[in-house]
């Protein structure tokens, strides 16, 4: 395919975040350099490297630091503290919106396949703002992690949210969407399911997903069940009205048995009644509780989000000036 010198982008940022990341670094930073060398002479941009420490607390900072200093493409941002993958994320691409024509995220431990830019760099170039990398295998996953994994996408979907499946934060955004990305003022982020309302044109490109080289993930199943319950209440307020469905069932319940708590006492029979009344209260008690859990999420995103404080501090930066 051919395309014009206008067309192409002068520059491309690939954004990796990273958190406690010194066992992996030694062996993605080769593999990443080697990738900018391919990119620039088979697509004749001029690539640059950009590594988000995200408070860690290993010493993940002096391997950026001696690779900013070794390669004059390679830069680095020290966040003051570990604000999360989704605002280390959206620190990058503010960054890469006012150097870049385009940016590819993508994770440290390289579980992504990294040959797979070029292929996005091609839907770019053909026109698409946004181009989403989608995993076709599950090759670092054990059973645990497949299984959540997939609940996760399930979850999701069923709780309104605009998700594309098998899509994490591995993907190309032109400069253009990453503006209109930066443009939204909410401090809860869910970037992907924020770059799935952009509407901007799209493309996706599937690759296999490898096994990670060193370190462990730092996505815990806890993480992934409270970055689902963010993007679901960042999204949609489905759980609320799921509430008032499940609020209208127990008040029909409650009718039937007061009709036929009644209907006993007109006939005569004694009403024995304990172990339903017990059960009742623990069931309807409990629903009260998730309902209140519920609606407290919402009011707690409420609260984070009227105090517009920043979503991270920048502590250092190194790289060529």
């Amino acid at each position: 395919m051919e395309t014009s010198a206008s067309a192409q982008p002068k520059t491309l940022a690939i954004i990796l975040p990273c958190y406690n990341e010194e066992e992996v670094l030694p062996l993605t930073l080769p593999r990443i350099k080697a990738l900018c060398r391919q990119l620039r002479e088979s697509h004749a941009v001029e690539p640059c490297v950009l590594l988000v420490d995200d408070g860690s607390a290993d010493h993940t900072w002096t391997l950026i630091e001696q690779a900013a200093t070794a390669e004059s493409f390679v830069y680095g941002l020290k966040l003051a503290h570990n604000v999360g993958h989704q605002h280390a994320l959206w620190a990058g691409m503010e960054w890469a919106s006012s150097r870049a024509d385009a940016a590819v995220t993508i994770d440290a431990d390289l579980q992504e396949d990294e040959q797979a830019i070029a292929l996005m760099l091609d839907d770019y170039l053909a026109g698409a703002d946004i181009v989403y990398g989608v995993r076709k295998e599950h090759a670092g996953y054990n059973f645990f992690k497949r299984t959540t994994s997939k609940a996760f996408y399930r979850l999701m979907q069923a709780g309104g949210a605009d998700v594309m499946h098998n899509h994490a934060d591995f993907r190309l955004l032109s400069r253009r969407a990453m503006q209109a990305l930066l443009a939204y003022p909410e401090r809860n982020l869910f970037v992907r399911g924020m770059v799935r309302q952009l509407g901007l044109p799209s493309a996706v490109v599937q690759y296999n997903q490898a096994p990670r080289a060193a370190g462990t993930s730092k996505y815990s199943f806890s993480k992934m069940l409270g970055l689902a319950i963010d993007g679901i209440t960042s999204f949609t307020v489905r759980p609320l009205r799921l509430m008032f469905y499940l609020g209208l069932i127990f008040v029909l319940v409650a009718i039937a048995i007061i009709v036929y708590a009644l209907c006993a006492r007109w006939s005569g029979h004694t009403i024995t009644g304990w172990t339903s009344l017990i059960t009742s209260i623990w069931f309807v008690g409990g629903s009260v509780l998730m309902g209140l859990s519920i609606v407290g999420e919402y009011i707690g995103k409420i609260y984070i989000e009227v105090k517009h404080r920043p979503r991270y501090l920048i502590e250092k930066e190194v790289g060529p000036q």
